[in-house]
Order: structure tokens, then C-alpha cells, then sequence
């Protein structure tokens, strides 16, 4: 078997304990479901997942290790998730009072945008570069057991990120349309993409 059914059990528990630890993508996908909606909350978080499982290819490849080991491509990496998270921050506040069926974000601008926020995460990087290698076993082919954990941690994060986008969507959908809270709906969402803006920002090596 390519992977070790016991230690596959192990992994499993401890893959959704980090799942359902508020981080980077559970905040991005809560204020994209305040932002848009249930659909592209949803969205957003298998664009997150999608990036996750590629974190998890790279890794099985070494990729991660050269971009971890280079100071250069991780501040690169870095300062573009920066930028890109401070430009949703502005697309937030732009965004005025929804109408009718008039949506906020589509759904695949919403997969999109949380595959990059993902992939411009460097911590991200480091975090499957220090988690995944204590269940891989060397005898074994290296690559298929970094991309069945990858898909572990991407499936878990899907659900989790999900649900909670969808809780904040049932919510902010209902409201947006009153042109007072879709403003106050706006500068929510703005904040938490400039407070992941700054942590990223902040972000040391470690």
C-alpha cells in the first residue's frame, strides 16, 4: 500500500485539529461570504483547496524546500500576497448595496481569488514542509504519500472553510441589499483582508 493505514488514521484527526484552527483561509473565506455570498464563499474555498493540494505536489517534488530555502522567492512570494490581498480590501469597499440578482463576485472570480491567496502564502509553504513529512515514510514512494495527505488537508479544509463561508453568507446576503449595512458589510470585509494583508506583511521565516 502506498500509504500506511495506521498512520493514515493518525493523520487524519490531526489534519482536521488544523483544519479548524482559524488561520488565513478560514478568515478569507468568512469575509468573502460576507462579500458575495454562500456560492462564491463556497468557491473561494475550493480555489483554497485546490492551492493546498498543489503546496502539497510541490512539496512531494522539492519545489517547497528550494522556495523555503531561498530568502528571495519566499519575500517575492510574500509581498505579492500582500498586494493582492490589500486590492480585495479596496474591491470591498467599492462594493455598494446588492440588487436583485446582481452578485457581488462570481463564482469562479471567487475560486480564483482563493487559489492565490493561497498559493502567495509562503506560510503555507512552511507549514506543509514542517507538518506532512512526520507521516511520510521513506521506504515508500515519497510523491503518492504527500499528495493522498495533501488531499487529506485539502478535503478538511474545503468542508471547514466552507461551512463557515456559508454561515457568514446566509447572513450578509440577506442584509446587503439595505445600502447602510452594505456599506458596514464592505468595511467588515475590507478589514479582515487588510488584517491578513498585515500578518502576511509580518510574517517572519521562522
Amino acid at each position: 500500500m502506498i500509504v500506511d493505514p495506521v498512520v493514515l488514521l493518525a493523520f487524519v484527526p490531526a489534519a482536521l485539529a488544523l483544519n479548524l484552527t482559524p488561520g488565513a483561509d478560514m478568515m478569507f473565506c468568512l469575509g468573502q461570504g460576507l462579500r458575495s455570498g454562500p456560492g462564491p464563499a463556497i468557491s473561494a474555498s475550493a480555489g483554497i483547496s485546490a492551492g493546498a493540494f498543489f503546496h502539497a505536489l510541490a512539496a512531494g517534488l522539492g519545489l517547497s524546500a528550494l522556495v523555503a530555502a531561498l530568502p528571495g522567492a519566499f519575500d517575492v512570494i510574500r509581498w505579492i500576497g500582500v498586494g493582492y490581498l490589500l486590492w480585495l480590501a479596496w474591491q470591498s469597499l467599492r462594493q455598494g448595496p446588492l440588487r436583485g440578482d446582481v452578485r457581488g463576485v462570481s463564482v469562479a472570480r471567487a475560486f480564483r481569488e482563493g487559489l492565490l491567496v493561497n498559493l502567495t502564502n509562503p506560510k503555507v509553504i512552511l507549514f506543509v514542509l514542517a507538518f506532512v513529512p512526520q507521516f511520510v515514510d521513506p521506504a515508500r514512494a515519497v510523491l503518492p504519500q504527500f499528495l493522498i495527505y495533501g488531499g487529506v488537508l485539502a478535503l478538511g479544509g474545503f468542508v471547514i472553510n466552507g461551512l463557515v463561508g456559508i454561515f457568514a453568507g446566509g447572513l450578509g446576503r440577506k442584509l446587503a441589499r439595505d445600502a447602510g449595512f452594505a456599506t458596514w458589510l464592505g468595511r467588515v470585509s475590507a478589514a479582515i483582508f487588510v488584517a491578513l494583508a498585515a500578518r502576511l506583511a509580518l510574517l517572519q521565516r521562522g
